[in-house]
């Protein structure tokens, strides 16, 4: 187990981002895993994380048990399942910085666009199942590269302005699966070691307060404040994204 101070007051920002995130206030978790690759390696600090991941997604998906929407889960799930798949058999060969460079270029562009462009519409519609597949593998894809799933998944889901609940509860479904998929992948990879995992079990504590306190967060703020806030937060992962890969590359 880590015992290093400085380590944990990395740590301590990055899980209740983390549990934030898990809460319902989607997005925010991306930046957890650039905040703790600041004190240990990128690939030790998603080892660390992935546990309490797993911790919050088990409340988050209680929590909103009876708040999903069966139709984006039965289009983006495929999709993500083979993004996955694709994300762990190219993992040592994908450059991540240029990932997060792409990703976060395409999230600007789409929240400018809301912002500055024709905005959103005035009613509500669905993308196509097509549309929905294909974003689910790119979110699939770079949420195993990149740790930048959120993104993608939201330029499905964000014009379609769903209940505040709804949208939270079938965020967190759809990660929480992604999530328990990357179990496996991360022990073959020697990310999942007793180290790493008593690290985790230390932090859990911090990820269940923050969880629910992102949950109540949610269903205090009305539905305009909501899609407010979420369009801030996917503006500033999309510069974190950006800032984070242009220093891979450079380092790299």
């Amino acid at each position: 187990m880590i015992s290093d101070p400085i380590f944990y007051a990395f740590a301590i920002v990055a899980v209740i981002l983390l549990g934030l995130a898990k809460g319902g206030f989607y997005g925010l978790g991306v930046m957890a895993t650039p905040i703790l690759a600041l004190v240990v390696s990128p690939l030790q600090a998603a080892g660390i994380l992935l546990p309490i991941y797993l911790v919050s997604d088990a409340i988050s998906v209680w929590a909103y048990r009876k708040s999903w929407d069966p139709w984006n889960l039965k289009v983006l799930f495929p999709g993500l399942v083979i993004g996955l798949g694709i994300g762990w058999m190219l993992a040592a060969w994908v450059p991540e910085g240029y990932v997060r460079i792409v990703i976060g270029l395409i999230a600007l562009a789409f929240v400018l666009n809301y912002w500055f462009g024709r905005g959103a519409p005035e009613e509500t519609f669905r993308p196509s199942a097509v549309k929905g597949t294909f974003w689910g593998a790119v979110a699939g894809f770079t949420s195993f590269v990149a740790h930048a799933g959120g993104p993608p998944y939201a330029m499905h889901m964000l014009p379609q302005k769903l209940d505040r609940e709804i949208f939270a509860g079938t965020t967190t479904i759809l990660f929480a699966t992604v999530n328990a998929l990357k179990v496996y992948p991360y022990f073959t990879l020697g990310q999942l070691t007793p180290f790493n995992l008593w690290t985790s079990v230390v932090l859990f504590p911090l990820a269940v307060v923050t969880t629910f306190f992102g949950v109540w967060l949610v269903r205090r703020v009305s539905q305009e404040q909501f899609y407010r806030v979420t369009y801030f937060i996917m503006f500033f992962v999309a510069l974190e994204l950006l800032r984070g890969g242009i220093f891979a590359v450079l380092r790299g």
